[in-house]
């Protein structure tokens, strides 16, 4: 049977169910093709786009959207749509939620030139700061173990991203140079645009390459939120450039790729459309910092992160915080995808942070620690993005807490390591997925936790990078 008898099967099987002018309607929407303006917003507790379902039959692709008419329920349309064998999956397209929280409450100095970002923005209710003063915020980037210095102190929580740009400036890749990051988020304050949007002043154009905005639907994936810029400064902001903070893989070029709205929303169909896109315009990484529900299916959205394997793309996701989800959840759970765990600057577990099988490693996150943890460190993750409330001015917020932060932190690194070097030539496009993995899972530290923690432990950017370290 084909796709088309298979779909007229299906419908039979809702006008048994369904009176039989709605199920006529919904035959019409079935079979026509996905609305260019699908439903943008949270059905009213129920986490799931209103009036459309996800449906993929036999011989397809991949699945695809189906706008349901007025009067039909979302659950009731699957249910029928899925008790036909030839239905691979019909399910409601479920909303992400972005995976920040609101906070409660090297060794010896080198000749590398350290970056002199001064870590400030030098706005009038800043007080000036020496340049090179990004150290006294960015624990995060600092070594874990060393001698303290003036000029480089460490951090128990730090990943040492100072070596590891060394390791990259070694090889003539300077942050992570040549390698592109697709940002799928809240968008990205990447261009000006009218009187309202403004770009952030630590990126530079030249950073950027063209995205899409998925929930608007047209080429500006400007950020409405600040979620997507304080990711993105993660990743990449520019440094060394005596504006700000720094970024990991600062030279890196991004993609951004607008999937959630204003409030950090953004549905499953929306969402794997932005991974594909991220794919056919060969990003090498894709870094997703938001989470659905707990044991949520998104098959269309695994569809793409195969896709995103086959084609050898580096896929990161947060694991989920404790309070938004109660499990560790997709993307983190999907197909090759590496999931991240939070840790706080003390080198703890944040109290965020859900523990599952699904945890790969761990990241800096910020926030407070789990309870037994010595530690009560507990400062945020600190970089440039949109002051709360608008989208054309700019702050250093300190409440930027949570395993989306955690992500970034990984897919900075995962872009490091393709530019390093230290993988070698490999023989397929999956296999480059693989290494990539592999390379950051082996060269993580032990925080002491359960796998389902810690997963491997926290990443170590320098020994990722280090061409010595097997």
């Amino acid at each position: 049977m084909g796709v088309r008898p298979a779909l007229d099967t299906a419908m039979n099987r809702l006008k048994t169910i369904l009176i039989a002018a709605t199920a006529v309607a919904m035959l019409g929407a079935v079979g026509a093709a996905p609305s260019a303006t699908a439903v943008v917003g949270l059905a009213p507790a129920r986490g799931f786009a209103p009036r459309q379902l996800l449906v993929k039959v036999e011989g397809e692709g991949h699945g695809r959207t189906v706008r349901l008419p007025a009067g039909v329920g979302v659950h009731e349309a699957a249910r029928a749509l899925r008790s036909n064998p030839r239905v691979d999956y019909a399910v409601p397209d479920y909303i992400a939620t972005a995976s920040a929280v609101t906070r409660a409450g090297a060794s010896e100095e080198t000749s590398f030139e350290l970056p002199d970002d001064p870590g400030t923005l030098g706005g009038p209710a800043e007080a000036a700061t020496p340049l090179g003063d990004w150290t006294i915020k960015q624990w995060n980037f600092l070594p874990y173990e060393g001698v303290t210095t003036p000029r480089l102190p460490v951090s128990p929580g730090g990943i040492d991203a100072v070596e590891a740009w060394q390791h990259l400036d070694a090889v003539g890749r300077p942050g992570a140079e040549g390698v592109t990051v697709a940002v799928l988020d809240t968008g990205i304050a990447y261009r000006s645009d009218g009187p309202l949007f403004r770009k952030s002043p630590d990126f530079t154009a030249n950073q950027f390459v063209t995205g899409y905005d998925f929930v608007n639907k047209d080429r500006v994936p400007l950020d409405e939120n600040g979620h997507g810029t304080h990711v993105a400064g993660t990743i990449a902001e520019k440094t060394d450039n005596g504006i700000g903070l720094t970024g990991l893989a600062y030279r890196a070029k991004l993609m951004p790729v607008r999937v959630l709205d204003a409030h950090g929303r953004g549905d499953a169909s929306d969402i794997a459309r932005g991974i594909r896109f991220a794919v056919a315009h060969h990003a090498q990484v894709i870094n997703m910092s938001f989470n659905f529900g707990c044991h949520k299916r998104v098959p269309t959205v695994d569809e793409a992160l195969r896709e995103a394997y086959a084609r050898g793309v580096v896929t990161v996701a947060s694991a989920g915080n404790l309070g938004s989800e109660s499990c560790v959840s997709e993307p983190a759970t999907g197909p090759r995808v590496i999931a991240v765990g939070g840790t706080t600057e003390g080198g703890c577990l944040g109290y965020y942070s859900l523990a599952g099988t699904a945890i790969d490693v761990l990241a800096p996150g910020g926030g407070n620690p789990a309870s037994g943890c010595p530690s009560i460190s507990a400062r945020p993750i600190y970089q440039v993005t949109l002051r709360p409330g608008t989208t054309g001015e700019f702050a250093i917020p300190s409440d930027y807490v949570g395993t989306s932060m955690a992500a970034a932190h990984v897919s900075g690194l995962a872009a490091m390591v393709l530019a390093s070097g230290v993988l070698g030539k490999q023989p397929s496009p999956q296999a480059r997925v693989e290494a990539v993995t592999r390379r950051i899972r082996s060269t993580a530290r032990s925080l002491d936790l359960p796998p389902t923690q810690q997963g491997a432990g926290l990443i170590d950017a320098a020994r990722a990078t280090d061409a010595a370290v097997p």
